[in-house]
């Protein structure tokens, strides 16, 4: 695949991770005795390394020891998802290919999910294809809305939502793949005119849908596929099923 990239965003540090006196970035927290950047590395697998971009930030001399394979772009400072993303934007210049965008602290996304949210962005030849699941309660998580044709209309945060939009069952994964040269576009237009003071990734869609571009959604994420790890709780949960516990 030539012609997709990957970005893992890798620069948190996880303060609600830093409980137990461990200082470490929150990618290199372990669950089952490996970091949890391991496991989406891992499930990147079908890209070459040189393609696969870290973008790191607190205590990234940790990170990039451990993976000095792969190329980065340093977030000194985190404003954001769609910061993060600025902050690589030079790596992804004058490429006329994809990237994929996802978390390097979701460590239970497979390979296959990867590979079908890039076979329905290149098959449907979208500007932006976004990874989505379907819950049976949508809970703190941004809820995908969608036009009456099924077609993608707009994320909505949770904390934004009306109560028929918080009644939408399917939600917003964090895993997007976009054609570069719109990506880039659209982080020029990113304000941070909002409850936290930040650059959203999560607003990169619509700004590609108001240029006229198609913006697709991929549905084949399980619910316990996109868990992500903020908190102590959750790294045992996600350990528990990493070692066949739950």
């Amino acid at each position: 695949m030539n012609n997709v990239k990957a970005l893992v965003l890798a620069a948190g540090k996880g303060t609600r991770l830093q409980t137990e006196g461990i200082n470490l970035p929150k990618v290199m927290r372990l669950a089952d005795g490996k970091p949890l950047l391991h496991y989406v590395l891992a499930a990147l697998e079908f890209l070459p390394t040189e393609d696969v971009i870290l973008v790191v930030g607190y205590q990234r001399e940790a990170v990039l020891e451990a993976y000095p394979q792969y190329p980065h772009a340093v977030q000194a400072e985190q404003h954001g998802t769609g910061h993060a993303v600025q902050c690589a934007a030079h790596l992804l210049q004058g490429f006329d290919g994809h990237v994929l965008i996802c978390c390097g602290d979701t460590p239970l996304v497979q390979k296959s999910t990867f590979e079908s949210l890039v076979e329905l962005h290149l098959k449907e030849g979208n500007a932006c294809t976004m990874l989505s699941a379907i819950l049976d309660e949508g809970g703190n998580y941004g809820r995908v809305l969608r036009e009456e044709d099924g077609s993608f209309k707009c994320i909505v945060e949770a904390r934004d939502c009306t109560p028929e939009q918080a009644a939408v069952h399917e939600v917003n994964v964090g895993t997007y793949l976009f054609h570069v040269p719109e990506l880039l576009a659209a982080l020029d237009q990113l304000t941070d005119n909002n409850a936290q003071g930040e650059l959203y990734l999560t607003d990169c869609p619509a700004i590609i849908k108001a240029a006229g571009y198609r913006v697709g959604v991929c549905d084949t994420c399980s619910e316990r596929e996109m868990l992500g790890v903020n908190t102590v709780e959750q790294l045992q949960e996600v350990e528990d099923i990493l070692r066949g516990l739950r």
